[in-house]
């Protein structure tokens, strides 16, 4: 009870209306276009190609598609329906840490349970509209099931290998059995039981592995001849090995991400984790020497070893990357979290040493602080939050950590759980405020701290001010705003934003009908579409103009020379037939501004430079937006404009 009640607390309140309510817009780049992506492919009953906005999108395996497409069908098309893939994948992840913790490890595994479902990392991706969960929770699983499969010797337990990583395949791709052999590799070389790779080998696994991984791969590789390219290439080879999507960050930043990941557990994990290296380190010194461990076949419990060394080879694997994101190292933190929880059940007699639980109750005081503080920080983000405020969250923190140093003095170690979960169940309440729960209505005065957020971070409240100025089909438009704000406009408003940003049309080859191709864009039917070009850059263009292109830099480059108007001769190289000659294309550099009447989202800096752009056009400020520094103009009609301009 106390596992299902406290879990579903941490990872559904403030998420599903009938609980805490859906307060929370998708927010980011990445929530909003997954979410459509899922949308489209449901309103085409499409299950092979994920489509945006009619084209395919093929960055990604289906798995998050399918099961927002299933929440979708349920539930309708919501925020909160496009999180719950995450949320119950979650939910799934830490019962069955439980449950593998009572059955080979009985005593630690509601700690571990907890710590995995109250830690912020697993707690935050639970929430979100993406795929880094729908990788970490099969992984995870499956790593859990081949090491039962290696303490029992029972074929049931590789049942949930080949399973759980086959879905973790289609999750994100070849990252999951190739962190999966590479961890088993490593253990087995360790403890030198090397037959592990054989006996690991299981037929029917493979049978399903494949049965369930190869029928969407290969059909959708027959539908879009370019998916191999796009999605191998691209966004995993080239994505590990080069800053091409510019999310470089040094080799170390996942030190500090896995620290805030674990909070408010990361003191008590590294500790975990330190004394699992340091009992791992004597295991391997004593299976070193001739006679040890007598009577026994295998030396030693190698459970704590497994756990540091799935923690590592994901923490350092990701670290060689030179695109990084915080979602990648996810998988890391559920073993970190079982060890902890192990840790804290061996040493529940002799206790915890003194200074390690008061830096553990410090770190959930700052935490308390941070959160507290937050809401002030986004009202006024360049300026420091008043005395008062800050007095009174520090008050707030320092209650929290002699709260939970007076709970375990009183009550002894097994209470530090509870004692470090109250003070995070309040401030979930104070972000999400109280209410709705279950049929009792939500109480209004408690909801501005999540009000605040959802206006700061998600495009859901701006895009219900367009809706009731311009409903769809409106013609909303975009120029230099983030990522974040096409993709949420979009998703909300269920079209397309036009984005003003320079683009080339370009022409099919002479003798057929001009359809034409945008920098993003391939237009369905044109000749570009036909060859398979799924955008132009570097990988596809030989030349323009007669001068050579070696790569999408040397093309990023030479775009930013251009200006509108200037004709422009292309050599494109048709990507399913690399050796054939390329082929010509001709277009002139243009812009995407409607000539219909719509509305224009821009930034408040950018609103000096609208004249230029807008030139020879009426438009008017309708209102401003201040959470995110957004201005929303009328522009009128070009035929409107110019009738104005001959009155």
């Amino acid at each position: 009870m106390t596992l299902f009640c406290v879990t579903a607390f941490f990872l559904f309140y403030g998420l599903v209306p009938i609980f805490g309510g859906d307060s929370l817009g998708l927010v980011g780049a990445d929530e909003p276009r997954y979410a459509q992506v899922a949308r489209e492919m449901l309103a085409r009953r499409d299950y092979v190609t994920p489509v945006l906005w009619g084209h395919p999108w093929l960055e990604k395996p289906a798995l998050y598609y399918w099961r927002a497409m299933f929440a979708f069908r349920e539930f309708g098309v919501h925020d909160w329906s496009a999180r719950l893939p995450s949320a119950s994948f979650a939910f799934m992840l830490v019962v069955l840490i439980y449950l593998h913790i009572r059955r080979f490890r009985n005593g630690g595994q509601l700690d571990a349970a907890l710590i995995t479902a109250s830690c912020a990392g697993i707690l935050s991706f639970a929430r979100g509209a993406s795929t880094d969960m729908q990788l970490a929770a099969p992984f995870c699983i499956g790593m859990l099931g081949w090491y039962a499969w290696y303490e029992t010797d029972s074929k049931f337990w590789l049942f949930d290998l080949y399973f759980f990583v086959g879905a973790a395949t289609l999750a994100k791709g070849p990252v999951a059995p190739f962190l999966a052999l590479v961890i088993i590799g490593i253990f087995a070389g360790m403890r030198r039981e090397w037959s592990l790779f054989r006996r690991s080998i299981w037929l029917p696994g493979i049978a399903l592995y494949f049965a369930m991984v190869l029928p969407w791969f290969i059909a959708v590789q027959r539908r879009n001849p370019t998916f191999l390219k796009i999605f191998f290439l691209e966004h995993n080879l080239e994505r590990f090995a080069t800053n091409r999507f510019e999310h470089y960050h040094p080799f170390w930043y996942y030190v500090p991400v896995v620290l805030l990941g674990l909070t408010p557990w990361a003191v008590i994990a590294i500790t975990a984790f330190v004394d699992a290296v340091g009992g791992s380190i004597n295991e391997w010194k004593a299976r070193r020497k001739k006679f040890h461990y007598l009577g026994h076949g295998r030396t030693g419990d190698a459970f704590p070893e497994f756990l540091v060394l799935w923690a590592v080879v994901v923490i350092v694997f990701f670290s060689f990357s030179e695109s990084k994101l915080p979602g990648y190292i996810l998988p890391a933190l559920p073993p970190l979290a079982i060890l902890a929880g192990d840790y804290l059940n061996r040493i529940r007699s002799r206790g915890l040493k003194p200074w390690l639980l008061i830096l553990h109750a410090v770190l959930t005081g700052i935490l308390a602080m941070f959160v507290l503080l937050m809401p002030l920080h986004l009202r006024n983000p360049e300026a420091i939050p008043p005395r008062v405020a800050i007095v009174a969250a520090s008050m707030v923190g320092v209650a929290a950590v002699v709260f939970i140093l007076i709970t375990v003095a009183r009550f002894g170690l097994t209470r530090l759980r509870a004692a470090t979960m109250t003070p995070m169940v309040v401030l979930l309440v104070y972000m999400f405020g109280v209410g709705p729960v279950f049929g009792i209505g939500p109480l209004a005065s408690t909801k501005h701290n999540i009000n605040l957020i959802d206006t700061t971070y998600s495009e859901r409240p701006l895009t219900q001010i367009l809706n009731e100025i311009s409903p769809p089909p409106g013609i909303v438009a975009v120029w230099r705003v983030r990522r974040d704000v096409r993709y949420g406009i979009a998703f909300y408003r269920n079209s397309r934003v036009v984005d003003y940003d320079v683009g080339i049309v370009v022409a099919n080859p002479p003798g057929t009908v001009p359809q034409g191709i945008t920098i993003d864009e391939v237009k369905e039917g044109s000749w570009a579409e036909e060859i398979g070009l799924r955008r132009l850059d570097g990988d596809n263009i030989v030349a323009v103009n007669g001068q050579p292109i070696l790569n999408a830099a040397d093309f990023d480059a030479m775009m930013a020379t251009w200006r509108r108007g200037r004709r422009l001769e292309f050599e494109v190289v048709d990507p399913r037939m690399p050796d054939r000659a390329p082929q010509f294309l001709g277009g002139t550099l243009q812009d995407g501004i409607p000539d219909e009447e719509h509305l224009l989202v821009v930034p408040e800096s950018q609103i000096g430079n609208l004249r230029h752009e807008l030139q020879g056009r009426q438009y008017e400020p309708l209102f401003s937006y201040p959470a995110q520094g957004l201005v929303v103009y009328e522009v009128m009609a070009r035929q409107q404009a110019t009738a104005a301009g001959n009155r």
